[in-house]
């Protein structure tokens, strides 16, 4: 394994690469998927001296953590494993279930599916209105007692979860969407989880691919793909952002990287809480990002970019996931 640098995570001091992967890609939401392509780039991440690895329970409706299984095999004690539970696709639909019972029984089945007696991250993917939330909680404290579960954490939770979740169990982490593209948690969500010592763990860190500089033409998007229903992908919202787009990769080239590393590298440089998990589908794609982790940003650099995309630049409400569990998370 190649040395990356490192970020401790929460309370409980959880030691992860700077720069995590995440598999939803592998399974849903992106278009045809390719087990034999999506192992390899595993490999290649863990080679590459990435180790937090981040799946769930919906993705693939179970699919991401056999896959993430397979991968694993003989290299389990080299990766930091997170899973979720609480988002539910069956056949009447997508639904949240924070109840104690699902989260026992969500977790018995990821051990199952990943072929591991324990995983070291395990989130409530969404709060579920109808439980409160120190209910799911402690349900999951329950099996961090038992051994099955090492660090609890939280997906999309406002700041009043974060409050009640902290009071029930130490929370290491919260995952949560948040780039250059998609905003909204700096406000009042940031603040919250790191007074309580929480860890930010940012999913869709490159705007769904947006930021990556990519020519992304909505029309030749697979049928399932997430982005066909986003409004900054259409019409003149889409032209209107590849601008913005354009003077950032500008930008990314006068410090010698592609948009998708200084992307990454403004995440990285919000603070050493921040841990971000971009998807990665092909092994190449863990070259392309891993040397974000080297660019060290300064107060000046972190200017520039907000100059070239302010925080409202952007035209077109993007899709929140926040509350949803229609999207990728």
């Amino acid at each position: 394994m190649e040395h990356i640098a490192q970020r401790i995570l929460g309370p409980h001091a959880l030691t992860v690469s700077a720069l995590g992967i995440g598999c939803m890609g592998m399974s849903q939401g992106y278009g045809p998927r390719d087990d034999d392509v999506s192992i390899a780039t595993l490999h290649q991440a863990i080679d590459r001296g990435i180790t937090l690895v981040d799946t769930a329970t919906s993705y693939g409706r179970g699919h991401n953590e056999r896959l993430v299984g397979r991968a694993l095999r003989g290299r389990r004690d080299q990766v930091v494993l997170a899973t979720k539970f609480g988002i539910v696709r069956d056949a009447a639909g997508v639904h949240v279930d924070g109840t104690a019972a699902n989260a026992r029984a969500c977790c018995e089945e990821s051990l199952r599916r990943l072929g591991v007696d324990h995983v070291d991250l395990f989130y409530l993917h969404r709060v579920d209105p109808s439980v409160p939330v120190e209910e799911s909680i402690g349900a999951m404290a329950e099996l961090v007692v038992e051994g099955k579960v090492g660090h609890l954490g939280l997906s999309e939770a406002d700041p009043e979860a974060l409050e009640r979740a902290a009071a029930t169990h130490p929370i290491t982490a919260l995952q949560s969407e948040w780039s250059l593209w998609c905003r909204g948690i700096e406000d009042a969500i940031v603040p919250t989880a790191r007074r309580l010592g929480i860890a930010l763990v940012p999913y869709s860190p490159l705007g769904r691919g947006f930021l990556t500089g990519a020519t992304i033409d909505p029309d030749t998007l697979a049928d399932d793909d997430w982005r066909r229903h986003d409004e900054r992908f259409s019409g003149e919202n889409l032209t209107s952002n590849r601008a913005l787009v354009a003077a950032f990769a500008a930008l990314a080239g006068e410090f010698g990287a592609t948009p998708a590393q200084l992307a990454l590298a403004w995440l990285l440089a919000q603070g050493d809480d921040v841990v971000p998990v971009p998807g990665m589908t092909r092994p190449e794609r863990v070259d392309q990002n891993r040397p974000a982790t080297e660019i060290d940003l300064t107060a000046d650099d972190l200017a520039r970019i907000e100059d070239a995309i302010p925080r409202q630049a952007w035209t077109g409400a993007t899709s929140s996931f926040r509350s949803s569990t229609a999207g990728p998370s």
